[in-house]
């Protein structure tokens, strides 16, 4: 071997890494957990052993936090990645991309034929509403779980107001399935006697297929599907999917948001609540305007019994002077009359005619007089029934009962107490006078 093809280390374990990327490719391997440590920076290593051989594996941070199986030594796993090498030490190792439980795939397939078989007969077919919000919530769940938690945070910042009983199971194992059942139809039996439970949520956290398997089991699908309640599932995380959200009647990604959607935000209720008041409040202020509009109107078109009874006094002066007029209008005629017939009598000199002129002159002079104060005590009678009426509505009349009229500094009458306040100097009116008095207290009628 020459100089010329002389590799240097790092030249040699680059192209190594690269045989074995281009030559496998992205393979399954299935092994024991060993040695699994987790630095500060997020990534994941640990050995993949079996009987014979062990291979040391890689699992970065970016993808770290996507695996729903926790990794502990001893657990058998199998995992998804590329073959590699770690060119600065020349370590032989496996770039992990997913981890699962072993014989994960088996589950699938028995969740799979499971998920038809319930699916033929109708045990998927709930779609009853929840009540929204829910007088009674049952929670079926651990009560040590982060699961409930995250539901009692999640309802306690929205509806402070919801009743919740905390049903307790296990969430996890062999006893998980047939403890679950049997609360439920505990929880149902006892439904008939109390009306206000009125909607079930049964929920975990999240976790690997093998750890969730408890809500696949069959008679738990089952009792879901008969129960008298409606009922919520929120198992595990957004990707997680089990038999029990199947036969549920509503299905939460989790468990907050399962929260979330059982009952309203109290926030949004408040802003909706405070546009209602808005529109209420400009609705009253137009009304008040209106009302107001309407108050000056009238205020303009009432005049005072003052100025009503000073009409009538010029009423009835232009009569008196109307009936003096008419008084000397007849005298005058009289006279006039008078003086013709005198002339008549002084052409004629009849002694009998004159004597019964005279008569006749007399006769009208006497009915003259006494119609006079007949006519002016007609026309003053008149001029005291119209005062009457004019006191009888004269708001004068009511001050001199005894009754007062408010009014406050910009002259506005008090109407009730409300429109006033402690300390405020008012202007009494009474049926004599003025007062200015101060508000020592109020009291409002209930």
């Amino acid at each position: 071997m020459t100089n010329d093809t002389t590799l240097t280390v790092s030249e040699l374990n680059r192209r190594a890494r690269l045989l074995l990327e281009r030559d496998f490719g992205e393979i399954w391997v299935e092994g024991e957990l060993s040695g699994v440590a987790r630095p500060a920076s997020g990534h994941v290593y640990f050995t993949l052993k079996d009987e014979r051989a062990q291979l040391r594996c890689a699992l970065f941070r970016n993808r770290a936090r996507f695996a729903a199986t926790p990794l502990r030594d001893g657990d058998r796993v199998r995992v998804r990645g590329k073959v590699s090498l770690f060119e600065p030490r020349g370590d032989y190792q496996l770039i992990v991309e997913a981890v699962q439980p072993a014989g994960a795939g088996d589950l699938l397939a028995a969740f799979e034929q499971l998920k038809q078989k319930l699916q033929s007969e109708g045990v998927f077919a709930n779609a009853r509403p929840l009540p929204y919000p829910p007088r009674h919530l049952v929670v079926m769940t651990s009560p040590t779980g982060a699961a409930v938690r995250d539901v009692m945070a999640v309802l306690s910042a929205r509806w402070p107001l919801s009743r919740v009983s905390i049903l307790p199971v296990p969430v996890q194992g062999l006893e998980a399935a047939p403890a679950m059942i049997r609360a439920l139809a505990m929880l149902n039996r006892e439904a008939r006697f109390d009306p206000q439970r009125d909607c079930l949520l049964i929920t975990r956290g999240g976790g690997s297929l093998e750890v969730l398997w408890a809500f696949n089991d069959e008679h738990l699908a089952r009792a879901i599907f008969h129960s008298r309640l409606p009922v919520m599932s929120a198992v595990g995380h957004e990707t997680d999917v089990t038999l029990a959200d199947f036969a549920a009647d509503r299905r939460a990604p989790t468990p907050s948001a399962a929260a979330e959607q059982l009952v309203p935000d109290r926030r949004d209720l408040r802003q909706r609540l405070d546009v209602m008041l808005g529109r209420l409040t400009r609705a009253q202020q137009g009304q008040l305007n209106q009302t107001a509009q309407r108050l000056d109107h009238l205020r303009a078109r009432l005049r005072h019994p003052g100025e009503r009874l000073a009409q009538q006094q010029r009423h009835v002066e232009q009569l008196t002077l109307r009936l003096k007029r008419a008084m000397s209008s007849r005298l005058e005629s009289e006279r006039q009359r008078e003086r013709h017939v005198r002339e008549r009598l002084h052409v004629f000199d009849p002694q009998q005619q004159l004597q019964l002129a005279r008569q006749r002159l007399s006769q009208a002079d006497m009915r003259l007089q006494t119609a006079m104060p007949r006519q002016l005590e007609a026309y003053q009678a008149r001029l005291s029934s119209l005062v009457r009426e004019l006191q009888a509505v004269s708001p004068l009349a009511v001050l001199g009962r005894g009754y007062a009229i408010l009014q406050d500094e910009q002259g506005q009458v008090i109407r009730r107490a409300d429109d006033a306040h402690p300390g405020q100097d008012l202007t009494a009116r009474l049926g004599e006078g003025h007062l200015n008095v101060e508000v020592k207290q109020r009291f409002p009628s209930s």
